[in-house]
């Protein structure tokens, strides 16, 4: 039986009151439930934002080392990997002003060159950018099937070697795009002529995509995290992205990373984010999943 939770962004309080309500208590060193056959899921962004980056880190490694969970890697531990690697040229994510901010809250826990950094970075590229179970999958941002069968080629068992963690940071190589479809969720380009406002007032020409959705026909479908869906274009989709969304039939997926608010409700019959930004003020929201399960229940989630 397995607990599937969401991101975290180093709210450690929420952490620790989420894996209480559902029976893990902390004992010989980790975080176990009481029943040895409950196992957490985690769907990754484990730093930044919240103010406990390293009690966050340290509650689900060790509960991973005690193969009380498993997890998978988020856009920020991706992220995280690149702004403390550094090759020929400088730092694989630039140390701009807008990265900086963004990533605060980890350096002021984990300054940059110390040697808990280090430590830190290294667990998170032993962290796999997929996870299959028996009866569903989880992935961060994006459960693309021809893009996963790639990356099933390329890696071992999904962890990247420290070679292709470098190849994910340059945008001429082809991992580059799988990696960020799969962390960071697949994007469109607009028609010509269209673009939207976001939130920061910035014009943009890229639309991140509902790509559970197989329902969608038009851009004002297809379209998330858009404020005013009537800035895009009313018009059908093309065939090849009518015909890439999530299958209907395909084994049920989880992810996080998409910030959702309000009530929890379904993506699509098989396909359910969890993210209901608990790293601001939103909730932990967890699902319980059981072998053999084959279909996706709102009444197996909980709100924490």
């Amino acid at each position: 039986m397995y607990d599937i939770i969401p991101d975290i962004h180093g709210q450690a309080g929420k952490l620790r009151g989420a894996l209480r309500n559902l029976g893990y208590s902390e004992r010989r060193g980790a975080w176990r439930h009481s029943d040895p056959k409950r196992h957490a899921v985690f769907l990754g962004d484990f730093i930044d934002r919240g103010p406990d980056n390293r009690e966050v880190i340290r509650i689900v490694r060790g509960m991973i080392e005690a193969g009380a969970a498993s997890a998978v890697m988020g856009n920020h531990e991706l992220n995280a990997i690149h702004f403390h690697t550094r090759d020929e040229n400088g730092p694989l994510r630039a140390h701009s002003e807008k990265n900086m901010a963004q990533h605060a809250s980890f350096l002021k826990e984990f300054p940059l060159g110390s040697s808990d950094a280090r430590e830190a970075i290294a667990w998170m590229r032993t962290l796999p950018l997929f996870l299959e179970f028996d009866s569903f999958r989880t992935v961060h941002a994006c459960w693309n099937e021809a893009g996963i069968q790639e990356l099933k080629a390329l890696t071992r068992n999904g962890v990247m070697s420290e070679d292709q963690l470098i190849k994910a940071a340059d945008k001429r190589h082809a991992l580059f795009e799988l990696v960020e479809t799969a962390l960071k969720g697949p994007e469109l380009q607009l028609p010509d002529g269209f673009f939207f406002v976001d939130k920061g007032g910035h014009e943009r020409r890229e639309v991140r995509r509902k790509w559970w959705d197989g329902k969608a026909v038009s851009w004002r479908d297809i379209a998330i995290s858009v404020p005013n869906p009537e800035q895009l274009p009313d018009r059908e989709l093309p065939d090849d992205v009518l015909t890439s969304a999530y299958p209907s039939d395909a084994t049920p997926v989880f992810f996080g990373h998409y910030w959702m608010t309000g009530s929890p409700l379904l993506q699509a019959e098989n396909a359910l984010c969890l993210d209901y930004s608990a790293g601001l003020d939103g909730p932990v929201v967890t699902y319980h999943a059981r072998p053999g399960q084959n279909s996706i229940s709102l009444e197996h989630l909980r709100v924490h």
